[in-house]
């Protein structure tokens, strides 16, 4: 499995109240993340996956101060 329908498999996983919205650069990548929705995961993938980020790992700004100062012009 690609390593973008884990991540996509992953999320869904995480329940119905949770966003899911791929980006995605050409309809090739785009049928790939459709595929995911056909994918389950076990329970050991879905805690594996869990701990490997850690709840809160990834937040922060999505820009650098010095690259958000061109965001919105």
């Amino acid at each position: 499995m690609p390593k973008a329908q884990i991540a996509i498999a992953w999320v869904l996983a995480q329940g119905e109240d949770l966003g899911k919205i791929p980006g995605t650069k050409s309809r090739g990548y785009l049928e790939e993340n459709v595929k995911a929705m056909d994918k389950t995961l076990t329970g050991e993938e879905i805690t594996q996956l869990s701990n490997a980020i850690p709840l809160g790992a990834a937040l922060g700004l999505r820009y650098a101060p010095q690259a958000r100062v061109s965001v919105n012009k």
